[in-house]
């Protein structure tokens, strides 16, 4: 898209609400989706220079109606043609006409369709790739090109990849319906973890030459602010919001001026969103006083106590200590072990928590991850195991794909060499 930043946010706004708009009128997603992307490239060729409409969320509307009853006559007219070709059966039902010329301004079409297409794109039916791509396309308004750069594969497989989720959803039968209640619960818990995996890949992109990728944490936060807008009472929606501002206050301190990685214990915290620690921790704060507890709120909760640390030796690690422990019986995963044990370390002492990575090294979910030796080598730094910390590191380095992290990870073990060689002569 061009246009600017202001530009695009206003397509990528208007977008989740025209394809449902779209969608819920005509019941065909996949075909609702084409069109309302061809209406947004219409827009982003024509708005620079003939301005912004009046109404652009009308306009939008309006072109993609046109578009997918184009679309639809002449899939309806082929069909014909290969009928009377064959001297089958007589031509069926026309496809019932959409309004034309109503510039969007029926009663459907001012309802607010975002959390049913939430729904959607986070369907059963999809694995956990489709649904990243689907969401951040239909709901997200990102471009395939967009989505292809942002997890560095070809716009092509991308394309693949998205019109798949699209076929699957559609041979799966499911409908452009809120999902009904029995079935919510369930599916908010994907929709939120999907919204988790978007945040994180591009607050640490787990490959290529950034660290970071503010088209995915700002779509991350965008897509979590509607959700907790439809959702104001759900907990964990809240929790959600209130991790990813708190963690993506920390962005401008994460980088020092060549690119490099900045440990969270050596950030300037000055640097620091004070706007986002602001709104994260009332909403965390909220959160916790009224709702049911959830994993979500727990790490918002940790990040909150990092935030409230004027200093990294202030840090209250007790407290934390006592979120994980909480966090890793609500919800036990590797990662939050890994981080768990790195919390034991500031409380107990290495020794503790280089018992659990030990266990861990057992789990082949994370066996073989870099975050499992990165965090060995800092615990075993902090034990004065200099030389096994360096190896660690080093091994760390050669598992990980992100070139940032892995420059820093042997910035780490050729620092530890470096000051061996300095004792040693």
């Amino acid at each position: 898209m061009t246009g600017g930043p202001a530009f695009e946010d206003l397509l990528r706004t208007l977008a989740p609400q025209v394809l449902g708009a779209l969608a819920r009128r005509h019941r065909d997603f996949a075909a609702a989706e084409d069109a309302v992307q061809e209406a947004l490239l219409a827009a982003a060729l024509q708005w620079p220079d003939e301005g912004v409409p009046d109404n652009p969320r009308g306009w939008l509307l309006t072109v993609a109606t046109r578009r997918l009853i184009d679309r639809l006559r002449s899939e309806q007219a082929q069909r014909r043609r290969e009928e009377t070709a064959a001297a089958m059966q007589p031509p069926g039902e026309r496809v019932a006409r959409g309004p034309h010329d109503d510039h969007g301004t029926d009663a459907a079409a001012d309802d607010d369709d975002t959390l049913t297409l939430l729904f959607l794109c986070c369907h059963p039916a999809l694995s956990a790739p489709s649904q990243l791509a689907l969401t951040l396309r239909a709901v997200g308004g990102l471009t395939t090109g967009e989505i292809a750069s942002a997890f560095l594969v070809p716009e092509a497989t991308m394309a693949q990849r998205i019109s798949r989720a699209k076929q699957s959803i559609k041979a799966a039968g499911a409908e452009f319906a809120m999902v009904p209640q029995p079935e919510r619960g369930e599916r908010i818990a994907v929709v939120l973890h999907v919204l988790y995996l978007i945040f994180n890949e591009g607050y640490t992109a787990s490959s290529g030459p950034h660290l970071q990728r503010g088209e995915l944490t700002r779509e991350g936060i965008r897509l979590a602010r509607e959700l907790h807008r439809l959702l104001p009472e759900d907990g964990e929606v809240a929790g959600l919001l209130s991790l990813m501002l708190l963690t993506d206050a920390r962005r401008a301190a994460r980088t020092a001026s060549d690119g490099s990685i900045v440990a969270l214990a050596d950030q300037d915290r000055g640097r620091w969103n004070e706007d986002a620690i602001g709104e994260g921790t009332a909403l965390i704060s909220a959160a916790l006083a009224r709702a049911p507890l959830g994993p979500y709120q727990l790490q918002a909760a940790i990040a909150a106590v990092h935030a409230e640390a004027a200093d990294a030796r202030d840090t209250d690690w007790r407290q934390i200590l006592a979120l994980y422990v909480l966090l890793d019986r609500l919800a036990p995963n590797p990662i939050v072990t890994l981080n768990h044990a790195v919390a034991v370390a500031m409380v107990h002492g290495p020794q503790a928590a280089l018992r659990m990575l030990d266990e861990l090294e057992g789990d082949e979910r994370i066996a073989g991850h870099h975050r499992l030796q990165a965090v060995r080598g800092h615990v075993l730094e902090m034990d004065g195991r200099d030389a096994a910390a360096r190896e660690a590191y080093r091994e760390a380095a050669r598992r990980t794909t992100s070139i940032p992290e892995q420059r820093y990870l042997e910035g780490r073990a050729a620092r530890l060499a470096a000051g061996a060689a300095e004792r040693d002569g």
